[in-house]
Order: C-alpha cells, then sequence, then structure tokens
C-alpha cells in the first residue's frame, strides 16, 4: 500500500508539469493539443497526487520481538528497510557502521542540500559537516540513542511533533518510549549486524514510525510520501559506504 501511495504522489507529479506548461503553451509533440487538455490532465494529476497522500496508512506489529528495535517499536504505520551483504567479520562491520562519515556516502550531500532547500544552519543529520561519523552528528543534534549492543545493533530515534505541540513533549529518552502526544510521532532507525556465512555479514538498516493517532498518521503520510524516494536512495548509499569502509584492506604501518 505504501509503494502505491508513493506511486501516485510522484506518477501525478511527473504529469503535473507538463500539464502545467501545456495550459500556457501545448505541448503538442506528446499530445496535448489543446489548454484544455491541459487542464483536463493537470487536473488529473492533482487528484492522483492528493489521493497519494490521503490514501490510509495500516499500522504493522512485529509478531515476534527479536531486535532492541523490536522492543522499542513494536508497532509502526510507516516503514523502510534495506540491507547488503558484507566480506567482513561482525566486529568490523560494526565498526564501519559507527565510522562513516557523509563525504562517502553518494549523493548524500546533494540529496540533504535539496531537503534543506540549500540552507547552512546548525550542524544536523540534513547539514552533517565531513569528515565526522554521521551517526555522531545525529546524536549530537537531535536524535536519542536509544540502544546498542556493540557488534549487533544500535538503535536512534527522535519524537516529531507539531511546532504547537514542541513545548509540550518530553524528548528525552522517557519521553521517547511513554510518549501518548495525539499529535506526535516516534521515529526510530537502526543498523543491525547477522551472521551471514564465514567472514561475511548482512547489514539491515531499518526505519520505522509510529504516529500516535489517526490524524498525526495522515498528518505525516503526505511528508513520508514525498519524501520516501530521496530517503530510501540515502538509505542504500549509506550501506554501501559501510561495506566499503567494511571490506577495506587495512592500512599498513
Amino acid at each position: 500500500m505504501e509503494i502505491f501511495a508513493v506511486f501516485l504522489v510522484y506518477a501525478g507529479l511527473i504529469v503535473a508539469f507538463p500539464a502545467a506548461v501545456s495550459v500556457i503553451k501545448p505541448l503538442r509533440f506528446i499530445g496535448i493539443r489543446t489548454r484544455l487538455r491541459a487542464l483536463a490532465i493537470f487536473g488529473a494529476a492533482l487528484a492522483g497526487i492528493v489521493a497519494g497522500m490521503l490514501l490510509p496508512a495500516r499500522e504493522t506489529r512485529v509478531p515476534l520481538i527479536a531486535t532492541h528495535l523490536d522492543q522499542l517499536l513494536p508497532a509502526y504505520q510507516f516503514h523502510e528497510m534495506h540491507s547488503v551483504r558484507v566480506a567482513a567479520p561482525p566486529q568490523q562491520c560494526y565498526a564501519a557502521i559507527r565510522a562513516v562519515g557523509p563525504e562517502e556516502i553518494a549523493l548524500f550531500q546533494t540529496l540533504t542540500w535539496i531537503r534543506r532547500f540549500g540552507k547552512r544552519g546548525h550542524d544536523s543529520i540534513i547539514n552533517a559537516p565531513e569528515h565526522r561519523p554521521l551517526l555522531d552528528t545525529a546524536l549530537r543534534n537531535g536524535f536519542l540513542l536509544l540502544a546498542e549492543e556493540p557488534g549487533r545493533e544500535i538503535v536512534v530515534g527522535f519524537v516529531m511533533a507539531g511546532r504547537s505541540e514542541w513545548g509540550h513533549i518530553d524528548t528525552s529518552i522517557n519521553g521517547f518510549k511513554s510518549l501518548h502526544n495525539r499529535y506526535s510521532a516516534r521515529v526510530a532507525m537502526n543498523f543491525r549486524v547477522e551472521p551471514a556465512g564465514p567472514g561475511a555479514c548482512r547489514i539491515v538498516t531499518e526505519t520505522r514510525i509510529e504516529a500516535m493517532s489517526p490524524p498525526a498518521s495522515r498528518a505525516f503520510a503526505a511528508y513520508w510520501r514525498v519524501i520516501y524516494p530521496g530517503s530510501a536512495l540515502i538509505r542504500r548509499m549509506w550501506l554501501r559506504a559501510i561495506r566499503r569502509r567494511a571490506e577495506a584492506p587495512p592500512l599498513r604501518t
């Protein structure tokens, strides 16, 4: 359902652009011969975007608690998961997770520049200084270290809320775990290392978002379905950077 909703939003955006141009001057070479037809196509594209943003998000609940992420966020409405196989032992993989900086992640700086509309601002995960571990930057700027089992799993997260609610919400770890404000959401992301045969591991990163009420879920759905492709690309590139670092031969001294 989530992928279908994202598809509706982006299909609508792709179709809406040439239709909007054709309202001014019909693009006959793509079959839009009149302004009236352009308006009809533009309206259909907008309807698709709105439908994609408004599709209800189903709640998922894990059947078995197997990870720290499962303990912290066993129920959620929004989710993404990516993995990569790495030819390195667990401790080496985990050290790479902890050490990778933004400059090692392909397209990271470009995508986060777009996300923040080109503004610099203070250091954050979307304005990360180079040559500093990205997870360290996140934890220094709003993210919480929710759980860590060295060599196996690390979970970070934060509380998301509207501006009007922000001063009334406890954003500490205890506040994250006991959150009940209906206009807020809990966001958690992990990296975990799983054995994958002799001298190899599978590194998994999973992001879960639990909206605390239907209104919060509807509000977050529109945001999530716009950012999802960029978010998924960053996660994949992040895993590739971890793999490169983990598999790199040790420096000789």
